[in-house]
């Protein structure tokens, strides 16, 4: 499947979501109505998609769960123009308030801080980031 554009690439991951949470949602549990998730897409500079891979394995996901930070899943697009050029993850979140405060937190936090500079000493990981909080639709397997 070849994923020509971000739009393409936005609706095949909804999509990847929507089957991943078949499996992840606990039935007997109700989400909370105000439960969202949020979807990000780092564009990565030429020669930065290993270094970006590593703080994500050896710091930031260490970072995310210190902050509760729930991590949905985490992809690397296999096409052109986007392999190894974009990274994109989705982190689950009680609510947005929630998720935004814990952002905060995350980018204050020393130890994250620390490391970002660490692995940036030979210029950014990230050139920009897409993001978008996102509900489910009410006919989703993932709701």
């Amino acid at each position: 499947m070849k994923i020509k554009s971000l739009s393409h690439l936005f609706c095949f991951i909804a999509g990847v979501i929507a089957m991943l949470g078949v499996g992840m949602v606990n039935r007997s549990v109700a989400q909370p109505p105000n439960h969202v998730y949020e979807l990000r897409m780092y564009h990565v500079p030429d020669g930065k998609y290993e270094a970006l891979k590593n703080r994500f394995r050896d710091h930031v996901l260490a970072a995310f769960k210190r902050h509760n930070m729930k991590g949905v899943g985490y992809w690397m697009p296999e096409d052109a123009p986007d392999a190894g050029k974009l990274f994109i993850y989705v982190l689950e979140h009680p609510s947005r308030q929630e998720g935004e405060k814990n952002w905060a937190a995350f980018n204050a936090d020393p130890e994250w801080v620390k490391a970002k500079a660490e692995s940036e000493v030979n210029g950014k990981l990230v050139e920009k980031v897409d993001r978008y909080f996102m509900d489910p639709a009410d006919f989703s397997p993932i709701k």
